[in-house]
Parts: structure tokens; sequence; C-alpha cells
């Protein structure tokens, strides 16, 4: 479903789902600031929920494919 837009769960840099690892590889940048930016997104900018974070981040987790190599 999402596996063409070139979006992967890691496989081997998560934590939890692999979702900022995955995001991190495809953009080419650090995991520690896509998970900075995921936890400032959620406590620090108004108008953007904790509850609102934590469910895009659970959907992305269940409907982006594992990736093979990464």
């Amino acid at each position: 479903m999402l596996d063409n837009i070139g979006l992967y769960r890691s496989r081997h840099d998560r934590w939890i789902f692999g979702v900022c690892g995955g995001i991190a590889r495809k953009f080419q940048i650090n995991t520690t600031l896509v998970r900075l930016a995921v936890v400032l997104l959620a406590l620090v900018v108004p108008g953007v929920s904790f509850v609102m974070v934590a469910i895009a981040y659970l959907a992305l987790g269940l409907l982006l494919p594992e990736s093979d190599t990464y």
C-alpha cells in the first residue's frame, strides 16, 4: 500500500516500530534528529497533542512495510 513511496520501517535502527529509523534513512539524516523532532512536535508545538503524534506513529508502524535491507 505505502511501499511505492519508498518509505519503510527500519529493521535494525529501531526502538519501537522503526518508523523514525525509516524516515531518517529515506531523507538521509540522523535518526536522533528525527526522534527529537517527533518528541518536540508532541510536547512543544501548540495545537499538536501527544495523542495525535502517538496515533500517527502507531498508524505508520502498522501500515509501513518493514525494510528487507536496513
